[in-house]
């Protein structure tokens, strides 16, 4: 079947945006398709940077005939709804249908051709495309993210012939802007009619379309060049997914560094690289650290192989690193820290939360509540607490941000701070990620722990909490935070009662009459456990688990996570059993039966008996609690749940017999009441464990 082949063509897309602009082409190119009633057989997209380009298989030349059937409003309905019914359906009465007393319209329309359909829907996509970012530019009134040069637009091998402000569709692609086939400069124009002499013309113009094929070729030309210096790269994904952006012909060339810069932080080496000259930096094998080496990614294949290129780009290495070393040895002087803290004073963190300065004393304050609880010195923990946003005022860090606390653990090394200490401050904002690393050293954990819930309460006092996919304050990345560290540690901390209470005190103590003093402390309390509590269910479904089997848990009043982890991981895996599933079930069999009873009135008052003339069913239960209560305490005592969901397995076939074989509601009420006792008995036992009534199943 016939192909689309569709190409925007403009000036330099920043890398940034590229991904998402294949994204949105697709979903719009899809939209727009199935409106019109196409379903294709293939659909792709690619992003450069300086093409959009969309390629649909399997397109009809033509809609198909179509039949709609509209109905319309009710017979003898106002003349006004008739009127606007038969303006829209472009009809007159007598052509409608009446059908169950209702004004129906039948209508017959003529397929489109494709070609036509397309046109507006590129004219469509293009003046109602999401760009972050965009621009006009001339005297031209579209707005694209950099100015749109040409449009390729050709269907069945044929140009589909529209105009976009000026703009004309055609049979034309642009090669590289510098290299070009023969003599001359580059940005040497050619001709396709379908997508395969698309993709060849701009490989053979030095073009490669396909951001994977891009990456593809970066990595493989950076990782050749290592290994013939025999150097390793040092892979950064988020630098790739960048410069694959930035290059229509990625070329890596290597290049020479000063090795005086080596004795600078490796962090601050690589991040001056990466963050002002888009380099990778290299490692050798043989020895720690990095080697004085970059990899750079040119848009060209030079004649020389780069010699210029590398030249260039050492000597701008050599000025941002001469940079860099100036901030090392001027925040390295004496007296820093105490005049960072200094500085802290005057730095807003929150209109509502005060300044850094006050920021630090309440974490500083928290640290020390917490530093027990981990078995970490809380001296200690309040130190380097009060220390850890110093590095915030440093000359690194304002002008490399991403380098705050690992900056300011090189300082405190630096300064003969305890190592302890130092390590604390550089690891206080881990993890920022799902792949970032855990503190494990005690000192460290306090640190981290309170710095986070310092922001949580503090944020979620003056209210301003995550809404929908909104959380400029990144609270559900700090929330996940402190539970990763704690399960990590496995640090007994209750989370209502000593951590969020604790940072509630720290803000009173520091803050006085701030204005989130008048809000609800019970339920601020308990508004940011739960939150805490929906953030377990998030990384609990990442591990398989059901996030019912965290209510079930945490509905016993719970706040250890520890604990609350291994209760949910024990009663998952007693679920999936057939005991436990049958268990379940009974369970819900026999609070049903109490729940209705309960409803008129009975209550469970005095112990459950077993009477003289009991059935063997109820002589079965009623031995199978004497034995299960006890065993089922201690194992719950000794938090070994495992062993106590193998005490609950005990209770799956009495229960089955009771169930099935005693009528409950007996008509003698002593054996009523015994029946329900001995009902709620199971009820209580297993509600030891966890709240059933809240598990589906």
């Amino acid at each position: 079947m016939p192909q689309l082949l569709l190409e925007l063509f403009s000036e330099e897309i920043p890398a940034r945006m590229q991904a998402q602009a294949a994204r949105d082409l697709e979903r719009m190119a899809r939209e727009h398709l199935a409106a019109a009633g196409f379903l294709p057989e293939a659909l792709k997209t690619f992003a450069g940077p300086r093409r959009l380009t969309l390629v649909v298989e399997g397109l009809p030349i033509a809609q198909a005939d179509r039949k709609e059937e509209l109905k319309g409003p009710r017979v003898g309905a106002p003349p006004q709804a008739l009127e606007g019914f038969l303006r829209k359906a472009g009809l007159t009465q007598d052509q409608l249908v009446e059908r169950d007393g209702v004004w129906m319209a039948f209508l017959e329309k003529t397929g489109r051709p494709t070609p036509a359909i397309v046109a507006e829907m590129v004219e469509a996509i293009v003046r109602g495309f999401p760009w972050p970012k965009s621009m006009t530019w001339g005297t031209s009134k579209l707005r694209w993210v950099r100015p749109l040069k040409r449009i390729l637009c050709v269907f069945d091998r044929e140009i589909v012939p529209f105009a976009i402000e000026g703009i004309e569709a055609g049979d034309v692609a642009e090669g590289h802007r510098f290299m070009r086939v023969g003599y001359g400069w580059g940005g040497q124009p050619f001709k396709v009619r379908d997508f395969d002499e698309y993709q060849k013309g701009l490989t053979d113009h030095f073009v490669v379309l396909d951001v994977e094929e891009r990456k593809q070729r970066i990595l493989e030309g950076c990782k050749t060049l290592c290994f013939a210096r025999n150097l390793e790269l040092v892979e950064d994904q988020g630098l790739l997914e960048e410069v694959a952006g930035l290059a229509e012909w990625p070329t890596p060339v290597l290049g020479d560094m000063d090795p005086a810069f080596l004795d600078l932080p490796g962090e601050v080496i690589r991040t001056s690289m990466r963050t002002h000259q888009k380099y990778f930096a290299v490692r050798d094998p043989a020895r720690e650290g990095l080697a004085p080496h970059f990899i750079t990614i040119a848009n060209i294949a030079a004649a020389d192989g780069g010699q210029v290129i590398a030249q260039g780009n050492a000597k701008v290495l050599s000025a941002r690193l001469s940079d860099a070393r100036f901030f090392w040895d001027e925040d390295n002087k004496a007296g820093n820290f105490e005049a960072w803290l200094e500085k802290l004073n005057g730095v807003t963190f929150h209109a509502k939360l005060g300044t850094m300065a006050e920021r630090v004393q309440r974490v500083a304050a928290l640290a020390r509540e917490i530093a027990p609880l981990v078995g970490a010195d809380p001296d200690k923990a309040e130190q380097a607490a009060r220390l850890a946003k110093a590095d915030l005022a440093s000359l690194m860090v304002g002008e490399f941000p991403e380098l705050q606390g690992l900056m300011g653990g090189y300082y405190a090394r630096a300064a003969g701070l305890d190592a302890e200490i130092a390590d604390a401050i550089r690891d206080h904002y881990k993890p920022q990620g799902p792949a970032d690393a855990v503190p494990t050293a005690p000192l460290s954990v306090a640190v981290a722990l309170a710095d986070k819930l310092d922001t949580l309460v503090g944020f979620f006092a003056i209210d301003e909490k995550p809404t929908g996919s909104k959380d400029p304050y990144a609270l559900r990345r700090a929330a996940l935070g402190v539970i990763r560290t704690i399960l990590s540690n496995v640090a007994r901390i209750p989370l209502r009662d000593a951590a969020i209470s604790a940072a509630l005190w720290a803000h009173e103590k520091v803050a006085g009459s701030t204005p989130w003093r008048a809000v609800d402390k019970l339920s601020l309390i308990d508004e940011t456990l739960a939150f805490f509590i929906d953030r377990l269910k998030v990384t609990l479904k990442d591990q398989g688990k059901r996030h019912d089997l965290v209510d079930a848990v945490f509905a016993l009043g719970d706040d250890d996570l520890v604990r609350i982890v291994a209760r949910v991981e024990a009663l998952d895996g007693f679920l999936t059993t057939d005991d436990g599933k049958n268990l379940l079930a009974g369970y819900k069999r026999a609070s049903n039966i109490l729940k209705a009873e309960e409803k008129k009135g009975w209550k469970a008052e005095g112990a459950r008996e077993l009477l003289a003339d009991a059935s063997a069913p109820e002589v079965q239960l009623h031995d199978a609690l004497r034995l299960v209560e006890p065993a089922l305490a201690a194992a719950l005592a000794q938090e070994d749940f495992t062993a106590a969901m193998r005490e609950l397995a005990g209770l799956r076939g009495p229960v089955d017999a009771f169930l099935d074989g005693v009528f409950v509601n007996s008509e003698v009420p002593a054996e009523r009441d015994n029946r329900l006792k001995t009902l709620a008995a199971v009820r209580d036992a297993m509600g030891h464990v966890a709240d059933f009534s809240l598990i589906g199943g």
